[in-house]
């Protein structure tokens, strides 16, 4: 790994992104991007490049550390003397250190065991998994009960996986530990060592002939089993937020189980738009309206209530216009407060040809301000237009780099991983 100048002991990764420890992936890659954009040597003038470069660089570092699992859970205890081998870290360091950070990995208790091998983990893996759910139910909480399929100890055996006083044989495979070391790929001709449990013995470092097996879990220590869980989400939740059922992911024998983690997924509203606590929505209102007020409910809230607007004559509403209801957006979790709602004007305007006549058109002139002076010029043109025209295809296949923001777009597909900066 590439190395900044100054003491890397001293980095914070995630001060450099500028991103909190507790940063999702998405949120990493995203930060990552809008740095990229900034620092990039080839978008700053020549005499900053080399200033850039060594930004660039450190962003890269900080990217390609909390982008990888692994990376990122020994940086968090470690530090980046986690990536020193002068200190026990790095590819190929050895020393105390690095009992810690396989510790930290792995849950495992050190590097104790015959060939330096790995004691097994002390804690089976959490599950997680996206929870989709609408933004009635974040306003209101929601108590969802469902029925979960999951790996438990078998109670017939109590997790050894062999009948009644049955003498074990240790697994010649792994001899014993229940863990063996494989090899990972992880690119190209490139593999990486890793510790994972005796598919021989399934873990247990004791292997059973077939006829001395449990009958009830046929010798895999575990059975399936469905369990009644309830999932409570609190009013008020955002996108993002875990909910965690602790102790009821797959059980393993000699290891306690891990947490089931859901994390929220907000699905899009046809009516609200959310951001934090507070909501938005258009408020689609007539021209009589807009010029002469009304007296309506404008909108159906996420519980059902309609919310009702006096807006005065002579208060004229224009396009765009947004008006502030105080305390009618989101819970705010655990309080007794909300967010606030934005309306957002959307005038209506009428049908082409609805009034039927000229007096009619006179009648509205009178009752309308007068038209703006006109614009004096030396040399006029009378021009054709056309109606319904697209903005968005202004300056399009011109080869004017304003047009699309086309190096931001680029940036935004499938990300490539970190950049290579200028040498």
């Amino acid at each position: 790994m590439s190395s900044s100048s100054g003491d890397e002991g001293d980095l914070d990764l995630y001060a450099i992104l500028g991103v909190d420890k507790s940063a999702s992936p998405n949120d990493i890659r995203k930060a990552y991007r809008k740095l990229a954009l900034i620092h990039h040597p080839d978008k700053v003038p020549e005499d900053q490049r080399p200033e850039a470069e060594a930004k660039f660089k450190t962003i890269q570092q900080a990217y390609e550390i909390l982008s990888d699992e692994e990376k990122r859970e020994m940086y968090d205890v470690h530090g980046m003397a986690a990536f020193d081998p002068s200190k026990g870290g790095g590819h190929g360091g050895h020393g105390a250190n690095m009992d810690d950070i396989f510790a930290a990995m792995f849950g495992m208790g050190g590097m104790g065991g015959m060939g330096g091998m790995p004691r097994r983990p002390k804690r089976s893996p959490d599950e997680e998994q996206p929870y989709k759910v609408a933004l009635e139910e974040l306003y209101k909480g929601k108590t969802v009960k469902f029925a979960a399929e999951k790996q438990v100890v078998c109670r017939q055996c109590k997790g050894s996986g062999a009948k009644e006083n049955v003498k074990p044989n240790k697994c010649e495979r792994c001899k014993g530990r229940g863990l063996v070391e494989a090899y990972q790929s992880i690119g190209p001709n490139m593999a990486r060592q890793v510790v994972i449990p005796c598919d021989h013995c399934s873990g247990s470092g004791m292997f059973y002939k077939e006829k001395d097996r449990c009958k009830k879990c046929k010798g895999k220590r575990t059975c399936k089993e469905t369990k009644a869980l309830e999932l409570y989400i609190p009013p008020g939740s955002m996108e993002g937020d875990r909910i965690v059922l602790e102790g009821e992911a797959d059980q393993l024998p000699d290891q306690a189980p891990g947490d089931l983690i859901f994390h929220l997924v907000e699905e899009p509203h046809d009516v609200f738009t959310r951001i934090g606590h507070d909501l938005s929505a258009d408020l689609k209102v007539t021209l009589i309206e807009a010029l002469a007020g009304f007296s309506r409910v404008v909108v159906k809230h996420l519980d059902g209530r309609g919310i009702h607007i006096n807006h005065p004559r002579g208060k004229v509403l224009r396009p765009g216009d947004v008006l502030k209801v105080p305390g009618e957006g989101m819970p705010v979790k655990k309080s007794d407060m909300k967010g606030d709602l934005y309306l957002v004007v959307k005038i209506e305007f009428p049908e082409d040809g609805w009034l039927q006549d000229d007096s009619q058109y006179d009648a509205l002139a009178k009752l309308l301000p007068p038209p703006a002076k006109p614009i004096e010029a030396e040399e006029i043109d009378d021009v054709e237009y056309e109606t319904g025209a697209d903005i968005q295809q202004m300056g399009a296949h011109q080869g004017d780099p304003r047009y699309g923001n086309d190096w931001e777009d680029d940036d935004d597909e499938e990300d490539a991983g970190p950049q290579c900066a200028t040498q």
